[in-house]
């Protein structure tokens, strides 16, 4: 779902408080302006809901005793950023979070830490950009807080997030799964998150602008296991990127994965901004690819389910997980070498989630 940002209009008068105060977090009449204003406008609430500190969530007809809970925070800077803003990676962050433990994603809390200074009409882009996130990915969002912190104090704005889902299966989807022979699939191509950020903060420009990845995987995730396909375990790559994800699942089940560089899908523009940085896009952040572990035999089907689905158009195998119990992630490049993959010993990228 598109959001056009530049033609949103704020409900509350600009002219009166065109900004956020310090009194907005102080629990009264100007706080409660800002949620029913703001957020319960953005997040279409229906004006005879409850508003209490914590939702009642109706699990009638869900047929099952298992729930998938995490919760997430994002601090990005820029705010705003080809492909999405900070907004949309909450929602979408923590919807595939869910995703990714092989559950549905039903409902969101979002809580807000908001700068004194900040222009309201910004956050309202934002929670309107939430507002649309959420329907994409087909959750709601129940509850929420806010707090106001000083002038200089909060880059904006900071946003956390939590998410329930429920599980319609009882597979055990994470790395106890894993098998030898496994073959590893990449859902799309990888580092258009972090470049995007980065290109954007250090003003690189490019013949076609550098857009995330920013999207809901929860659709093709349901995809991939609705069509009985034996997933046995899903990460998606944000933070640290592909590598960091590949090297901690070898860690954790200790044996050998095998990945081919020729077969990774890297855009252009984002192996030229790489390049320019002196960035190894295989560390670089995603907000809308993942790893699946399925059996071998499975491997073609399961990336051909993936690809039918819009968010994972070059859904591809990239590797297998080898026998040998060594734990390690090893890299067959381009020119038919060998190399370890490790860990970063510090941050490539700060603040791009």
């Amino acid at each position: 779902m598109t959001l056009d940002v530049q033609n949103i209009a704020c409900p509350i008068p600009l002219s009166d408080y065109p900004t956020i105060l310090m009194a907005h977090g102080g629990g009264g009449r100007l706080m409660h302006q800002l949620i029913e204003r703001i957020f319960a406008a953005a997040f279409k609430l229906p004006p005879d809901r409850e508003r209490h500190d914590s939702a009642a969530l109706d699990i009638k007809g869900i047929s099952t005793n298992r729930l998938a809970f995490t919760t997430d925070s994002f601090v990005v800077r820029p705010l705003f950023f080809a492909g999405g803003d900070i907004g949309t990676l909450a929602v979408n962050g923590t919807v595939n979070d869910i995703a990714m433990a092989g559950a549905y994603p039903l409902w969101l809390s979002a809580g807000f830490i908001l700068e004194e200074g900040l222009p309201l009409q910004t956050l309202w882009q934002i929670a309107c950009s939430m507002s649309a996130a959420a329907a994409a990915a087909g959750v709601t969002i129940v509850t929420g807080d806010t707090k106001v912190v000083d002038r200089g104090k909060g880059d904006g704005v900071y946003i956390n997030t939590a998410g329930v889902g429920v599980f319609e299966h009882d597979c055990v989807i994470g790395p106890q799964s894993i098998r030898p022979g496994d073959a590893i699939l990449l859902s799309g191509d990888i580092g258009r998150h972090g470049m995007a950020i980065m290109a954007q903060r250090e003003g690189l420009e490019f013949e076609t602008t550098i857009e995330s990845d920013c999207v809901s995987l929860a659709g093709a995730v349901r995809r991939l296991l609705d069509s009985n396909v034996d997933v046995h375990c899903m990460r998606d790559a944000t933070r640290g990127g592909l590598a960091s994800v590949l090297v901690e699942i070898a860690s954790a089940i200790g044996q050998t994965v095998r990945i081919d560089e020729q077969s990774i899908p890297v855009r252009d523009q984002v192996a030229a901004a790489c390049e320019i940085l002196g960035l190894d896009p295989m560390y670089v952040a995603n907000e809308g690819c993942f790893v699946a572990f399925v059996p071998a035999d499975q491997a073609e089907q399961a990336a051909a389910i993936l690809r039918k689905d819009p968010t994972c158009p070059d859904a591809r195998q990239i590797g297998v997980v080898d026998d040998a119990a060594e734990g390690v992630v090893v890299l067959k490049s381009r020119i038919g070498s060998e190399r370890l993959i490790d860990l970063l010993s510090g941050e490539q990228l700060p603040r791009i989630c």
